[in-house]
């Protein structure tokens, strides 16, 4: 099994990598912006992991990396679609109406950097053997729980996880007869490096909307769900939400 991971150099996505090659996997492909972090992780994780500094929202080296990953291993069997940007705003802000260009940033990096990943890794996993239930790849991308109850800033953030979930049944239904299964998860909040620097009052915040366990999300626990989804070929078409039970209110 190879996976190209987006957002593959920390957070949810260094945690399936890192899942993944415990578990067997061939071979991991990391894509993500950041060289340092990127580079480091892949001299640690060893030769069965690829790292490919890439802009996500640049379609072309996308591709380029898809095709570093099948110079490297030979095929790409799954795609953990983890990168992401929040892009806080309002409709109506202090300074008037919203900045387009954020918006359009959010969206380029959420939805058109999926995208992007999915339309060349697809296309390799085309040329994959079946298995015995004619299974050629799995796409797995990540929302959140913003998909569905955005707050009140997030009009960016939460029409970008909206628009995933909305593709995951019509990817599902196009390219089941070609044995490529597609499923998203929204997560809530994980501890990842993104909350190191959030106040201890807002992690708690966090953490209360939780009904079990009272606190926040493992990144392994996020990897051993990729696995489950990956090894188990009933999971397809679905938009599994995994935060134990948060549910968001209006305002952060």
């Amino acid at each position: 099994m190879v996976t190209v991971i987006t957002g593959g150099a920390s957070g949810l996505g260094e945690a399936s990598a890192r899942h993944l090659l415990e578990k067997g996997a061939r071979g991991v492909v990391l894509l993500d912006l950041n060289a340092g972090r990127g580079a480091a992780l892949e001299k640690e994780l060893g030769a069965r992991a690829l790292f490919v500094q890439t802009d996500i929202t640049d379609m072309d080296a996308v591709q380029r990396a898809v095709d570093a990953a099948l110079d490297r291993f030979g095929a790409v069997h799954a795609v953990v679609a983890a990168a992401a940007i929040p892009g806080p705003s309002k409709l109506i802000t202090r300074n008037g109406p919203i900045d387009m260009g954020k918006f359009d940033n959010v969206m380029k990096v959420n939805v058109y950097g999926t995208l992007h990943v999915m339309r060349a890794a697809v296309q390799s996993m085309l040329k994959n053997a079946p298995n015995e239930d004619g299974e050629r790849g799995v796409v797995i991308n990540v929302a959140s729980g913003a998909a569905y109850e955005g707050q009140i800033g997030q009009i960016a953030y939460s029409a970008s996880k909206a628009a995933l979930v909305g593709m995951t049944m019509p990817l599902a239904r196009e390219l089941a007869a070609h044995g490529v299964r597609v499923m998203t998860i929204a997560p809530g909040a994980f501890d990842t490096p993104i909350y190191e620097n959030v106040p201890s009052e807002v992690k708690a915040g966090m953490v209360d909307l939780v009904l079990f366990p009272k606190r926040l999300g493992k990144p392994s626990e996020f990897a051993l769900f990729v696995e489950e989804i990956i090894r188990n070929p009933l999971h397809n078409g679905r938009t599994y939400r995994f935060d134990g039970g948060a549910i968001l209110p209006a305002k952060s």
